[in-house]
């Protein structure tokens, strides 16, 4: 028992030394790694640096790192500034490899950018592998670098750098797709300002064509008027018919001065009514054209019994400024301020269609055509058509949000708000039945002068003959079948045949009226077929039918 407890104490009395031996060696080894760096570093810092490797440029590990650093410690500006050039050189070869690499991967029509960066990056790799260029050159004699050498090669790298940089920014679009889509859009705003303009300047001229007279309608005029003072006795005045009074009869006004598109407008619908010699036909011209106008119904009388009357706008006293609101605003000063009164439409004779009642006391009814239209099939129908005691029948031309109040009269107007739906359905005017008892009833005469002598700014709406109409008969006007009204044939050219063989009435609203030569092509045999082409004066001033 003894003995083992004395085995005991000394192993554990040989522990202890052994722990304190582990600790010695520890202290020892301690100092000599210490003693070791402190060495290492007073050599590298006394030492002279090696010399500096194209590699050793590129800030790509710990050791080029390290080695930038003492070199700074020493602190020689030469061999920075040498440093920094020869780094920017390497950063430009690899920018110009690159795009020269990318370029040949896109296999794009360059060959003149490929062949300069490829010759560019060679004069950088020349540069950079030139003898005593890769490190700073030295002088034998001092240990320092050629500051001489040095600014030479910098103005070198310079130069080309300032070169890589024009061929990168030249080329840059050609890569950047950024850039590409920023150029794209530029393109297509370009072409779509040229193409709005292009639109413009179309739409000017289609409107100077249609708004001026042929010269082959002003040779027909000047033709019928020499006509009829070469002989004067074929064309005296006569009195007027009684059936150009009787209500008993069809009765048709038509409100134009020009000569051919009236004429083909009868025949259209002499030669396709069922009972021609009851169709009566109101022609009123204003006073340079109406003598042109009696002249050819006198020449060329329509066949099949119908009648004629030609007045001119002067054959009615009571249309004059004291009682026609047109009048006296186009007599006002205001006339040569306002836009409105200066359109050609503005002329009484567009206007004469707010007055039938006054015009043709005796009537009942009366079918208003425009002088651009044709007819089709026999319209007697519509004078037996119920119009459910409303004034206007015409045919409705609103569809989705097209063709509404709002598009035609100023709702911004606190009149025109209050008073009228701007989701109302617009009509159409070129073929109107108008109920002359129920008119004078309204008295929607007396409504038209209301508005349109508040109407005398041109605030209420713009220049036409729809946004008075639509004011005017607002509650008064009957839905017709539209059928009987096709309209759109001088600007639309996608209208179907068929919709136009089944129309009682074919309307060339537009500018491409039938007898310009900008009409549209396959509508226009529409209405020359029913041109008098044996009228000597059409042959002679050659309408190019």
């Amino acid at each position: 028992m003894a003995v083992a407890t004395r085995g005991g104490r000394g192993s554990f009395g040989g522990g202890g030394g052994g722990l304190r031996n582990i600790i010695s060696y520890r202290i020892f080894a301690s100092a000599m790694f210490t003693l070791l760096f402190i060495a290492t570093l007073s050599v590298l810092l006394t030492g002279n640096p090696a010399p500096l490797s194209h590699e050793s440029l590129i800030p790509s590990s710990s050791n080029a790192y390290m080695q930038r650093t003492f070199l700074a410690l020493k602190s020689d500006p030469l061999r920075t500034r040498l440093d920094l050039i020869n780094k920017q050189a390497n950063d430009h070869i690899i920018l110009v490899n690159a795009y020269a690499a990318y370029a040949r991967k896109l296999k794009l029509d360059i060959s003149r950018q490929l062949r300069m960066f490829d010759d560019l990056a060679r004069n950088f790799s020349d540069l950079a592998a030139r003898p005593g260029q890769k490190t700073a050159p030295e002088d034998e004699e001092e240990g320092t670098a050629n500051e001489d050498l040095v600014r030479q090669l910098e103005k070198e790298v310079k130069d080309r750098v300032k070169i890589a940089r024009l061929m990168i920014a030249e080329s840059k679009e050609s890569y950047d797709n950024q850039i590409k889509i920023q150029k794209l859009k530029d393109t297509i705003f370009s072409v779509n300002e040229l193409l709005m303009k292009a639109k413009k300047n179309g739409q000017v001229a289609s409107l100077i064509a249609a708004k001026s007279v042929p010269k082959s309608l002003h040779c027909l005029a000047m033709r019928l008027v020499e006509e009829r003072i070469a002989h004067p006795e074929k064309y005296m005045e006569e009195e007027d018919s009684p059936v150009f009074q009787d209500p008993s009869l069809y009765h048709y006004a038509i409100f134009s001065n020009n000569v051919i598109a009236v004429s083909v407008v009868v025949n259209s619908a002499v030669k396709n009514a069922q009972e021609p010699w009851k169709h009566v036909f109101h022609v009123v011209s204003d006073r340079m054209n109406v003598a042109a106008m009696k002249v050819w119904f006198k020449m060329r009388p329509v066949g099949g019994g119908a009648h004629v009357e030609v007045k001119a706008v002067e054959d009615y006293e009571f249309l004059n400024s004291s009682y026609v609101p047109v009048l006296r605003q186009m007599e006002s000063a205001n006339y040569g301020d306002n836009a409105q009164l200066r359109n050609p439409k503005y002329s009484l004779l567009n206007h004469l269609r707010f007055y039938l009642p006054e015009m043709y006391p005796k009537l009942h009814r009366i079918l208003f055509l425009d002088d651009d239209v044709v007819v089709q099939k026999d319209l007697s129908a519509l004078w037996r058509i119920d119009l459910d005691g409303k004034v206007n029948g015409a045919i409705e031309t609103c569809f989705g949000s097209f063709h509404r109040y709002i598009h035609y009269l100023n709702f911004s107007n606190s009149v025109i708000k209050e008073r009228f739906n701007p989701r109302a359905c617009a009509w159409a005017y070129g073929m109107n039945i108008f109920d002359l008892d129920a008119w004078r009833r309204e008295k929607c005469t007396e409504q038209y002068h209301y508005w349109q002598n508040l109407n005398e700014d041109g605030t209420l709406w713009k220049s036409g003959m729809l946004p008075p109409g639509l004011i005017t008969f607002s509650s008064t006007t009957k839905s017709l079948d539209k059928s009987w009204h096709v309209l759109g044939l001088g600007y639309n050219p996608s209208i179907s045949m068929d919709e136009i063989n089944h129309a009682a009435v074919i309307h060339f609203n537009g500018n491409m009226k039938p007898w310009l030569d900008i009409a549209i092509n396959q509508f226009k045999n529409l209405w020359t077929k029913y041109v008098d082409n044996d009228m000597e004066f059409v042959q002679v001033c050659n309408f190019g039918l």
